[in-house]
């Protein structure tokens, strides 16, 4: 079993950034690939970014350039970069995680808790 806890959210301006941050424990945590999810009101929950075991990333479009995932496995920490937030980057985000060899293949299977983002304009 894998828990997550995000931390790092928060009210920013239009313009501005934010750094969201994902402590793991209750696994090998170098060995599974991570991500962050998001949800907005009346919207359905959709990936934002991934980061794999040797460091691979994938992004949303929505985001590419703008926000950056990255890990530390000696912190068993990912991080979230937010820069450039436009007030639609509102929304609850959430960090996975995919049992090994199930990245990029199905759904995460562990879920933190979750953490509010709020853009304003």
């Amino acid at each position: 079993q894998v828990q997550l806890v995000e931390s790092g959210g928060g009210l920013v301006q239009a313009g501005g950034s934010l750094r969201l941050s994902c402590a793991a424990s209750g696994t090998s945590f170098s060995i599974n690939a991570m991500g962050w999810y998001r949800q907005a009101p009346g919207k359905q929950r959709e990936s934002v970014a991934s980061i794999g075991r040797g460091g691979t990333t994938d992004y949303a479009d929505s985001v590419k350039g703008r926000f950056t995932i990255s890990r530390d496995n000696a912190k068993n920490t990912i991080y979230l970069q937010m820069s450039t937030l436009r007030p639609e980057d509102t929304a609850v985000y959430y960090c996975t995680s995919w049992r090994l060899g199930r990245w990029r293949i199905g759904n995460p299977d562990f879920w933190g808790q979750g953490t509010q983002v709020t853009v304003s304009s």
